[in-house]
């Protein structure tokens, strides 16, 4: 384990990933996320607290179901020890208003619950909407996925081909994956504080590391977002697993965000019109019309 109270802690690196630092005031910030979340769950049918996996007995909402709308997964950020559904409703409106449905879903949080048991929970939820959504009048043909910051970490955790088999999920069942503020690669985390409660090693950071476990290419589109206000090491960790995917052969789209910070930049998905919204839309209608 490298924790970060121990000798290969860098402070530099700790800032460089301190995303709450980053914005002059993460109180503010999540508030309006808090608000838009509040008034998503006004505007729009939720049905909540639908148990998605009966081993953690975790749950997930789902925002605007209808016959046949597909449905996107949205998972939330934190550094994996913090957030819940119900500050993430703000996922649902921009969506919804394009005819897809939204499951925001709550996990095991960090240090209850290692980083491998979380990622297991965001699989599940995938096969339980792949299982269970058509009884909501969903069309399941395919799973479409989207996550920000450790979010981000677990949306493109669903990319890797090998665990669809060991869950019995049929192939070409997981749609298009959006990532905002994602982190690729785990390494520089274990000099963070972050590593305090991940506690994490060498060997299981590169296995939880999305940029060292791509599947082969499909038809499924991979888009990534990054705001132009964060820090050089939340850009280039999306810098670096752009290039790592394009290099695979996927079919990997950038969206670019200038002048969005860690925070603000998942709140524009409450807008229709919003680029984040209109991206995951359009990639959605492509490949299920």
């Amino acid at each position: 384990m490298s924790s970060a109270s121990g000798p290969t802690f860098d402070p530099a690196l700790d800032r460089a990933y301190d995303a709450r630092g980053s914005v002059a005031s993460f109180e503010a910030e999540y508030a309006a996320l808090v608000a838009l979340s509040e008034a998503a769950r006004r505007d729009i049918p939720v049905e909540r607290d639908l148990v998605y996996d009966d081993a953690s007995g975790m749950t997930l909402d789902l925002y605007g179901a209808a016959p046949d709308r597909p449905v996107m997964l949205w998972i939330h950020g934190g550094y994996w020890r913090a957030g819940n559904k119900a500050d993430n409703g703000f996922a649902a409106p921009g969506l919804v208003a394009h005819g897809v449905a939204v499951a925001v879903m709550d996990y095991s949080l960090s240090p209850d619950a290692p980083l491998s048991e979380i990622v297991r929970q965001v699989r599940q939820a995938v096969v339980w909407l792949a299982r269970n959504g058509a009884s909501h009048g969903l069309d399941t043909r395919r799973i479409h996925v989207s996550g920000s910051s450790a979010g981000g970490h677990l949306a493109v955790m669903t990319l890797p081909t090998g665990w669809h088999e060991d869950a019995g999920l049929e192939a070409g069942r997981l749609g298009a994956v959006m990532a905002l503020s994602g982190l690729y690669d785990l390494a520089p985390l274990l000099r963070t504080k972050v590593n305090g409660w991940l506690d994490l090693d060498p060997e299981n950071a590169r296995n939880l590391s999305p940029i060292h476990g791509l599947p082969a290419p499909s038809d499924a589109p991979i888009m990534l977002s990054v705001g132009g206000q964060e820090t050089d090491a939340f850009r280039d960790q999306t810098a670096r697993f752009e290039t790592v995917l394009a290099a695979r052969g996927h079919g990997v789209r950038r969206i670019e965000m200038p002048t969005f910070n860690h925070f603000d930049i998942t709140g524009t998905l409450a807008d229709p019109d919003g680029a984040l919204t209109r991206a995951m839309a359009e990639a959605i209608k492509e490949i299920t019309p």
